[in-house]
């Protein structure tokens, strides 16, 4: 029997992340890295994953940066096809790559209120193909490589508002306009979930485990009203910081869970426990 700590290495392993030059795909990369993982840096951003594969290498870390846009298949299998010809194998996907407007002043004008009566249909179409069909093309594409090899870990990032509905008390009132967060999002984060449930239940009885996370709101410079607000309906009284998730992200991936798919590991802080 191995020594506990031993489950949690990656050594020969190559990790694929979408969204791997976001907020939380930066300190994914570099977790399942730092774990012995050979990466894969996947973004539609390329100088931004080119530049966090670079710090990565810098750190000791094998690492690529590929330009991908999740929501076409095409570009989804390239990036599937250039990490196993880079590394030769696909172990470990981890879905991250997402639409998640923000409120600040950047935004805000784009953004519109997000009000449901009006919201648009290109606006929805746009934030569903990217968070739930991108989620599930790039787990396509990875699945067919992982059945020939007979093995793979596949993580899809949802949220808790794929759990529960966002409490929209507590975005800005702007111009005396209450902004929300979008429909979109909720509701791509739920399939999340359902594809999880799903993808975990089709390999039944194989080598290839299938989980969400599903993380509670992350500490990204937001405005401190918000981030009081937020904080008043968490258990521990804040938001996660931007390496919280972590922990809960190398388990997944490592033969520390080797007895666990089809799970929504939920790290919020307790949000959803009141």
């Amino acid at each position: 029997m191995a020594h506990v700590m031993e489950k949690f290495s990656l050594d020969g392993q190559t990790a694929l992340v979408t969204g791997g030059a976001g907020l939380l795909g930066k300190q994914f990369t570099r977790t399942l890295g730092e774990a012995g993982a050979k990466v894969v840096v996947a973004d539609i951003n390329f100088d931004g994953a080119f530049d966090h594969s670079m710090k990565l290498r810098e750190a000791g870390i094998p690492a690529i940066a590929v330009r991908v846009d999740v929501t076409n298949p095409g570009s989804v299998q390239a990036m599937v096809d250039h990490t196993i010809a880079e590394f030769g194998s696909l172990d470990i996907l981890v879905t991250s790559a997402a639409l998640d407007p923000k409120f600040d002043p950047d935004h805000l004008q784009e953004q519109s209120a997000n009000a449901f009566e009006t919201y648009p249909l290109a606006a929805w179409q746009e934030g569903m193909s990217v968070n739930l069909t991108g989620s599930f093309l790039a787990s396509q594409a990875a699945a067919a490589h992982m059945v020939q090899q007979g093995h793979g870990v596949i993580i899809f990032i949802s949220s808790v508002y794929g759990m529960v509905g966002p409490d929209q008390s507590i975005y800005p009132v702007v111009d005396g306009k209450q902004q929300f967060k979008p429909v979109t999002y909720a509701v791509s984060k739920a399939g999340i979930i359902g594809l999880t449930h799903h993808l975990a239940a089709y390999y039944a009885g194989t080598d290839i485990r299938i989980n969400a996370i599903s993380p509670g709101g992350v500490y990204d410079n937001h405005n401190e009203e918000f981030t009081q607000k937020y904080g008043q309906k968490v258990m521990m009284g804040r938001m996660a910081a931007v390496d919280e998730i972590n922990g809960a992200l190398l388990y997944l991936a490592s033969d520390a869970s080797t007895f666990v798919t089809g799970t929504n590991m939920v790290v919020d802080g307790g949000y959803t426990a009141w």
